[in-house]
Formats: structure tokens, C-alpha cells, sequence
């Protein structure tokens, strides 16, 4: 019998991106780009404050290159450069495009990166960088994120979210001699993280510019271990085409598995690697307790559970004919 590939058409892109800037009205700048996005039928999460601009979107491929434009095309955003990512279809279910007092929350709102960062590495000089005796490489993400997956030998933070990172780096005092280079997904928190590393003493310090994902795609994500936790449907994605592995484990069984699920008990919520046999096993549940939880949400299979908006209208003051 003749068996036929299947191919799978990837005619949409995932687009990463951030860029530190002053935005005189957000409010303003917010209204007009969601209704650019809504034009062009972008899905996605967006931030906008007054330190700039971040956010994580899909959409067709033409969709995606006229926002790639309307975007650069403001000065302010000069210096910004998206992460391109070919995908077979929408890897969100929404649109959500938010004023907030940070990018990304870090409780470091006195850095400010146009001003001062670590030295940017470009993927290949990270490469050529990483595995030198007098480097360390620095994780700047949270538990949940490099449990999945994090670079060969990396040093990480027992954190909850990056909003702790300013009290964990007095753990990295004896760092204060090496070169310490600092990665994240893409590459944002990484300037603030690097920047506060100067601040507290940190003489050299660098970062990987564009993160994770920048480097899976032009270095093939080599001694990448495991996968990268990306914040849209994806939750998990591919970037070692080199030598790629699984390391982190069922959160249930203790086998490995990369598989990212949210207890089905929203009230716990815990989000852990969990194999597929656990998960029918614990009807999505992290244990028992949980399983036998009275607000339990039914388990189809995946594990994943849409985020309440709120309220959050992305058609709210939209003229529609």
C-alpha cells in the first residue's frame, strides 16, 4: 500500500516583538492600534505603556506583513525587530490589546533600557560565547518556563514570576566575576534584567538579543535542552533542530514529558508538564485532591483553559456596518 506525506500548509505567521520607546498617550496609541489590528484580522496580546511597546500576535501572512510595516513606519519604533514564525493557522483565540504601567511587569520601573543594558549578542556570538570557563549563562525566566526547557549548563532562578527577580539577585553575588549572559524568549526582560545586574555591581554583562526564539531560528537552537514556553496556544515550541531533548518531567508520574497542562481545579491552576496518560488518568487534575475538587473544570484533553477577559471587549467603540 502507498502512503502519501501529509503536508501541512503554514500560511500564517506568529509575530514576537517588543520595543522600549516613549509613548506620550497611551491611551491614544492604543485605540489606534487596535483598530490597525482588527483591520487586518490580527488575534494576539498586546501591551502598550508609556515605556513602550510589547506583544505577541498572528494572523495571515499578508495580514502580518502590512502590521510588520504600519509598525516600523512610526519612528518610534525604529529600533524594534519582529521574530517571524511560520505557522498552519491562528495560534490565538482573541485579540486583547492593553494599556499598562510596564511592558512586562518586573518591578524595576526606575530601569530604563534606552538608557543603559547589557551588551547585545547576536545568536552566533552567543553560540560562540556560551561555553567559554570564564562565562556563565544566566536564565532571567520563571520556574514554570525553564523547567521545559533552558540552554546546556544554564544557571536558573527559583521564581515565581520575573517581579522577583529583584530580591533573587542577591543569590548571584558569587557571578560578580564572570561574564554573566543573560537569555529570556525574546530577549525583553533580558533588558531589564541585564540593566539591574549593572546597577547591583555586575560588571560585565550581556544578552541575548531576541532571545529563545531568534536564536532557534538562526542558529537551529543548538544546546537548547528541552522546549521553549512561548505565550500564545503554541505553549510549548520546537527551536533545537540540532540536538534536541526532553528534560522536564510529569508532574504526576515523574516520566518525561513536555506536555504543559493547567489543573483542572481552577482553583489551584498549578501549570505542570503532565504526559497524556496522567491527564486521562487525573481527568486533567495535578492530584487527587484536586480531582475530587467540586468546581473541577470538565477535562477535554488538553489541558488548556481560556483566560477570563474580564469583560474586555476588543470591538468596544468600533464602528461596525
Amino acid at each position: 500500500m502507498k502512503l502519501s506525506n501529509v503536508i501541512i500548509m503554514k500560511d500564517y505567521q506568529i509575530l514576537l516583538y517588543y520595543c522600549y520607546t516613549h509613548i506620550a498617550d497611551p491611551d491614544a496609541y492604543r485605540e489606534e492600534h487596535h483598530l490597525k489590528c482588527l483591520e487586518l484580522g490580527l488575534l494576539g496580546r498586546i501591551i502598550i505603556a508609556s515605556e513602550g511597546l510589547n506583544g505577541t500576535v498572528s494572523g495571515t501572512e499578508e495580514g502580518c506583513r502590512q502590521y510588520m510595516e504600519y509598525v516600523k513606519a512610526d519612528p518610534r519604533f525604529e529600533a524594534l525587530e519582529f521574530k517571524i514564525e511560520a505557522h498552519e493557522g491562528h495560534a490565538f483565540q482573541k485579540l486583547y490589546v492593553r494599556v499598562k504601567p510596564e511592558i512586562v511587569h518586573s518591578s524595576l520601573k526606575h530601569v530604563d533600557p534606552t538608557k543603559r543594558t547589557g551588551k547585545h549578542l547576536e545568536p552566533a556570538e552567543f553560540k560562540a560565547m556560551k561555553d567559554r570557563d570564564d562565562v556563565v549563562v544566566l536564565d532571567v525566566r520563571s520556574n514554570y518556563e525553564h523547567q521545559v526547557g533552558r540552554f546546556k549548563n544554564a544557571v536558573t532562578i527559583d521564581m515565581e514570576n520575573f517581579r522577583d527577580f529583584p530580591e533573587k539577585i542577591k543569590e548571584l553575588d558569587h557571578l560578580k566575576g564572570k561574564k554573566v549572559l543573560t537569555y529570556c524568549t525574546g530577549g525583553i526582560k533580558c533588558e531589564k534584567a541585564s540593566a539591574f545586574l549593572i546597577e547591583q555591581g555586575f560588571e560585565d554583562v550581556y544578552q541575548l538579543h531576541g532571545g529563545i526564539i531568534k536564536y532557534g531560528i538562526e542558529q537551529g537552537g543548538e544546546d537548547f535542552e528541552g522546549k521553549c514556553y512561548v505565550f500564545d496556544g503554541r505553549v510549548i515550541a520546537d527551536v533545537n533542530k540540532v540536538n534536541p531533548s526532553i528534560i522536564s518531567k510529569c508532574y504526576v508520574c515523574g516520566t518525561l514529558s513536555d506536555r504543559m497542562v493547567n489543573c483542572a481545579n481552577p482553583v489551584c491552576n498549578r501549570h505542570e508538564p503532565m504526559c497524556e496518560a496522567c491527564g486521562d488518568k487525573m481527568q486533567g487534575a495535578c492530584s487527587e485532591e484536586c480531582k475530587c475538587h467540586p468546581e473541577k473544570r470538565p477535562y477535554d484533553g488538553t489541558g488548556a483553559y481560556p483566560k477570563e477577559l474580564n469583560g474586555y471587549d476588543p470591538y468596544l467603540h468600533v464602528k461596525r456596518s
